[in-house]
């Protein structure tokens, strides 16, 4: 058959596809027992269950999506993909943080792939790039970014501005570029050669896995354990950055005759949602640079707390980001819009664009050339980009504000809920403060017990909590301190509350699951 752009297929077929989906989502919240969070398939379970060549004769020869073909796609799917699934939408996934999806977002996915347009220029479809323009200032403003962040205007004519990337792993690698090639000008203009061997990297020992993933990538570290360009700053026992330390490695740097380049801080850290000082960083920053060549860029990663900003009383996390060169977060975590959207602001667009822009002649247009409009091609990593912005329209459209901070604190009560139970249980320790709606809790030591040998519970008890299919948690390791040092790690459990079907009575049932597995554990 031949391929064609059929609306009455469409409709059949996505109206199918949506009411599965729909039957799961209600699977998921009517009778969450019935499936196990997280997949019970072993290595290769899924390959072995497909076959090896493809189809010759496609399903469209067969009268496409209709009732029968449509019945081999259910089939496939409920047995075939479906055990294969660790479902991230169900009440009890507590792992990692949160993958938010919710209709609106669904709709504007499809809405998106439907339209099917390029975005990479204002030219081959200015409403793509517009519509993000205005929805990124909207949300820049909802989490109390300063205007030096926001475009302001739909020709871009300002400093500043926000794009969707696809996570925050990429918006580390353009901020890092972006600092790159504001270092090579800022050096150049005093005719100083730009040794970028010399230059150096700051974040905590406690940041995201993605900084020196883009250290690496833009050449500035050779791998993993290269340190030479990179430092990884100790923090406090409410495993913050070390303001103190970071200062001290940066004056030491240019001592040696290094450059001090970029700083990342995180507001919200992967193990347990630490919030460093991002006001005391900057400072820091301003007050060793003047010793050095140029003042380093300092960048803010929120990927997951930076949706709660969006209400006003946790936006003191981001006290001081109007110092900052640029900041993201991700809604695909914690704000109701699936994956992939990951927004990212900066001040200083012009070394973002300077340092990702390229322009082949067939790119080449009047509005570009004009500088009219804003390219979002050179606002990333790819040339081409879906047109992601309408998923995060819809959302902010179908929510508001009011709905979407609704949401959030929903969380945060879940989470407070959830560190009483856990401090009124004597056989539990709380392992660090909770700033949001992660909690970071294990079984106390018992009295004279080895560290080993608590770590070796704490596994113990996860283990019979996923193995469970009931919930699914994952666990860290933290720093352990003697005074400001640290002296080794322990192992602790993590319980992020966050997905969207989530509810008290979830929250509690977990805890009973958890205080009934404890006691099984030697």
């Amino acid at each position: 058959m031949e391929p064609r752009l059929d609306s009455r297929e469409l409709g059949d077929a996505a109206g199918r596809a949506a009411a599965w989906v729909g039957g799961y989502w209600a699977r998921l919240r009517a009778r969450p027992e019935s499936l196990a969070v997280l997949s019970r398939a072993r290595p290769g379970d899924v390959l072995r269950a497909l076959p090896l060549e493809a189809p010759e004769r496609g399903l469209a020869g067969e009268g496409g999506l209709g009732e029968a073909g449509w019945g081999e796609i259910v089939r496939d799917l409920d047995e075939v993909v479906m055990p294969g699934l660790t479902h991230w939408q169900h009440p009890n996934f507590y792992a990692f943080f949160p993958s938010n999806i919710s209709t609106p977002a669904v709709v504007g996915e499809l809405l998106s792939a439907g339209l099917g347009v390029q975005g990479m220029l204002w030219a081959t479809s200015p409403a793509c790039t517009e519509l993000e323009t205005r929805v990124l200032d909207w949300l820049g403003r909802a989490i109390g970014l300063p205007s030096d962040f926001l475009s302001e205007s739909g020709g871009g004519t300002g400093r500043g501005g926000g794009v969707i990337e696809g996570t925050a792993s990429e918006a580390a690698l353009v901020a890092l570029c972006a600092a790159r090639h504001r270092a090579r000008h800022a050096i150049a203009a005093t005719g100083a050669s730009a040794d970028e061997g010399r230059w150096t990297i700051y974040t905590s020992t406690q940041a995201h896995s993605s900084i020196l993933k883009a250290a690496m990538i833009a050449g500035l570290a050779r791998g993993p354990e290269d340190r030479s360009q990179v430092r990884l700053i100790d923090v406090d026992s409410r495993m913050r950055m070390r303001v103190d330390l970071l200062a001290e490695a940066m004056r030491a740097d240019i001592a040696a005759g290094r450059v001090p380049m970029f700083v990342c801080a995180t507001v919200g850290t992967t193990s347990s949602t630490a919030i460093d000082d991002v006001g005391a960083i900057a400072d820091a920053l301003a007050a060793v640079a003047a010793s050095s060549s140029l003042l380093p860029w300092l960048h803010v990663d929120a990927a997951h707390a930076g949706a709660a900003c969006i209400c006003p009383e946790f936006q003191h996390w981001l006290r001081g980001v109007e110092h900052a060169d640029s900041m993201c977060f991700n809604p695909h975590k914690w704000l109701l819009t699936n994956f992939d959207c990951d927004c990212f602001w900066t001040r200083d667009r012009a070394s973002v664009t300077g340092a990702m822009s390229i322009t082949p002649e067939y790119l080449r247009n009047q509005a570009s050339d004009a500088g009219e409009v804003i390219d979002y091609r050179d606002w990333q990593v790819p040339l081409g980009r879906r047109f992601r912005a309408l998923k995060l329209w819809l959302v902010m459209r179908w929510y508001g504000l009011e709905g979407l901070r609704a949401y959030i604190r929903s969380h945060m009560e879940m989470a407070a809920d959830f560190e009483a139970l856990v401090r009124a249980d004597g056989r539990f320790e709380l392992v660090t403060e909770r700033t949001m709606n992660l909690v970071c809790f294990r079984l106390s030591p018992r009295r004279g017990e080895a560290a080993a040998e608590t770590d070796r519970r704490n596994r113990e008890l996860i283990a019979k909590i996923n193995g469970s299919g009931l919930a699914y948690l994952t666990h860290t390791t933290l720093p352990v301190f003697e005074g400001e040092r640290t002296a080794g790690s322990m192992y602790v459990l993590r319980m992020a509350i966050g997905a969207v079907l989530t509810r008290s009575e979830d929250v509690r049932g977990t805890w009973a699951l958890i205080q009934r597995l404890a006691n099984d554990v030697a």
